[in-house]
């Protein structure tokens, strides 16, 4: 299917910022799951284009004069293959991803957890079943939790979003010595509600990467379209920034994704 993406992040600044930088993971890859047709990043300022450590692309965005708003648009078309996986996103050993994180650890109920529906002889099955229970012990609850909350809190809040479903899947899958990584992205969704800004996880099964969406319960990323992978949220989100001054501080976010076509 054909999906058009339209995505605009607005700041604003009770004060003028004096100098800021914005890290912008907002830019998709051509794989065996995603052929990108068009993409275009709409920027205040010329960003310069790179690539991080996890092979993802990345604009880096400085603006050296005051301001008081910053406004970052990304809009494009992508056409996605039904259950194909990315076989050629991100160039590192899947070992690195074994590696935790603040927001990734797994105390002792997220290993007990892991530990309860895991089998080593029916790996994929058992990862099936576990997200499946993670999101019945953790049903999606839109502002019950920040972008600062780890896996261990979201966990014992029993309570959270897509990027706290994708952190304790993240936490168990690393405390039973399965590589395991965070994705950024968008989703298509018939619902309205359905936020198109996403995130969900990949674990090393079988030599090679394959996907867990908990939030949506499936394996199958037939609506999901990649942008950044990460150990954790902070490596992989679209936009990031730092700055000096400014004061409080207000982001607002738009994104939607449309089909363009339906497989016949």
């Amino acid at each position: 299917m054909k999906l058009n993406v339209s995505h605009k992040t607005h700041y604003t600044y009770a004060q003028q910022v004096k100098r800021s930088t914005q890290y912008l993971r907002l830019t998709p890859q051509n794989s065996s799951h995603q052929k990108i047709l068009t993409w275009e990043l709409s920027l205040p300022e010329y960003a310069t284009r790179t690539t991080d450590a996890y092979g993802n692309v990345l604009h880096v965005l400085t603006l050296d004069q005051p301001h008081q708003a910053i406004t970052i648009e990304a809009n494009g078309v992508v056409e996605i293959e039904d259950n194909a996986e990315d076989d050629n996103f991100g160039h590192l050993s899947p070992l690195v991803f074994l590696r935790t994180s603040p927001l990734t650890h797994a105390d002792g109920a997220i290993r007990d957890f892991a530990s309860r529906y895991y089998r080593p002889q029916a790996q994929h099955e058992s990862l099936c079943n576990l997200m499946g229970e993670l999101l019945l012990k953790m049903p999606y609850s839109p502002g019950t939790t920040t972008v600062k909350d780890s896996a261990a809190q979201a966990f014992s809040a029993q309570q959270g979003v897509c990027q706290d479903h994708t952190h304790v899947f993240l936490a168990c899958c690393r405390s039973l010595a399965i590589p395991a990584r965070y994705v950024s992205g968008y989703l298509y969704s018939q619902d309205s509600e359905h936020v198109a800004t996403h995130a969900w996880a990949e674990a090393w099964l079988d030599g090679r990467w394959q996907s867990f969406d908990v939030t949506n319960n499936t394996c199958q990323p037939n609506q999901h379209l990649k942008l950044a992978i990460g150990i954790d949220y902070l490596d992989a989100c679209p936009v990031r920034g730092i700055r000096l001054g400014g004061g409080c501080e207000d982001m607002h976010t738009i994104a939607a994704v449309q089909i363009l076509d339906v497989p016949q």
